[in-house]
């Protein structure tokens, strides 16, 4: 999903050594930027493509637009086969099944069906009719894909469509870091769309500064940037995708126990320790009441800021320990 949401405040203090280096590319749908420190230029450029390289292995299997990636040709194959998957296909289905089961069913990949009917609706400005709802919503849901961890495999029970746009960027994020770290480049930030994993903080700085939307707002930022690293953040709102009918707004986010898209006017923010994790939560604390948003972020040791708009006025509903994320004000 597309939520570039946060707008970065990166530094370009230089030191002797180090050098800014800064690479964009459309990737997954959406702009996708890898800022690192290096020393040379043109080791800088190669390491930048070959980790857009990266990007597009990944995109190819995980890509629900493409009708030759592995997720597509998964979902057409016969029902009960054990289909042997990539490592990295099986990881993300193991990942997102636990990610299903702790978020309540809020998280879900299998809805694949009911996005294509929302993609439709918006493109005709209308919203899925009840009954179309209804018979999309029995093609999802995990208890109709078996997995062996020993051999691999996954096979069907009944027709499914995935989609893992909850995921699958912060997930690119971090696997764009990771190689970043194996060429010993270990100042880097990348940011898939709107979810950033970064390593450690520039040169002379305390971490990369972000900062953070407020609801329906595209430009307006919380007053307070955060400093992070080491870590990853996403967020999840309304701000770019959304269906307005009969008044009402229904943004992108899918509550998979309803087929609907979520009408609350939320903006939820997420850090947690990789890239995946941090996108599946932001996600799943769309749907979520307040309460079991805040539990939730807590089992999994991430942290969490809702922004909600209620009568024209911002609320503002924060974890425990996301305070000390905030960059620290100059005496």
């Amino acid at each position: 999903m597309w939520r570039l949401v946060f707008i970065l405040f990166f530094p370009f203090t230089l030191t002797a050594q180090l050098k800014r280096y800064q690479f964009s590319e459309n990737k997954m749908g959406s702009p996708f930027n890898i800022i690192f420190y290096h020393t040379d230029s043109l080791q800088a450029a190669r390491c930048a493509q070959d980790c857009f390289f990266l990007v597009d292995s990944l995109n190819n299997i995980f890509s629900d637009y493409s009708l030759t990636s592995e997720v597509t040709k998964l979902s057409q194959q016969p029902l009960g086969k054990e289909i042997h998957v990539s490592p990295l296909l099986y990881q993300m289905i193991f990942q997102s099944k636990y990610a299903w089961r702790k978020s309540g069913k809020t998280f879900d990949i299998t809805i694949g069906y009911l996005t294509q009917l929302w993609r439709k609706a918006r493109s005709e400005n209308r919203i899925p009719a009840d009954a179309e709802i209804k018979k999309a919503k029995q093609w999802t849901g995990f208890k109709n894909i078996s997995t062996d961890p020993f051999l691999k495999t996954v096979s069907l029970k009944q027709k499914i469509l995935f989609d893992f746009g909850g995921i699958v960027k912060g997930y690119a994020a971090q696997k764009v870091i990771d190689y970043l770290k194996t060429k010993n480049i270990t100042r880097a930030l990348a940011d898939a769309g709107g979810d950033i994993v970064m390593s450690d903080a520039p040169p002379e700085k305390n971490g990369w500064t972000v900062g953070i939307n407020l609801p329906e707002q595209e430009n307006d930022l919380w007053d307070k940037k955060l400093e992070l690293k080491n870590c990853s953040v996403a967020t999840s709102g309304d701000v770019y995708r959304y269906t307005i009918f009969n008044g009402k707004k229904y943004s992108h986010i899918i509550d998979p126990r309803t087929g609907y898209g979520v009408t609350s006017q939320r903006n939820v923010t997420v850090i947690a320790k990789d890239g995946a994790t941090a996108d599946w939560l932001a996600t799943a604390c769309s749907i979520l009441p307040v309460k079991k948003a805040l539990r939730l972020v807590k089992k999994e040791n991430a942290s969490l800021f809702i922004a909600t708009k209620k009568n024209e006025k911002i609320i503002i509903y924060k974890s425990d320990n996301f305070d000390s994320y905030f960059q620290k004000k100059l005496p």
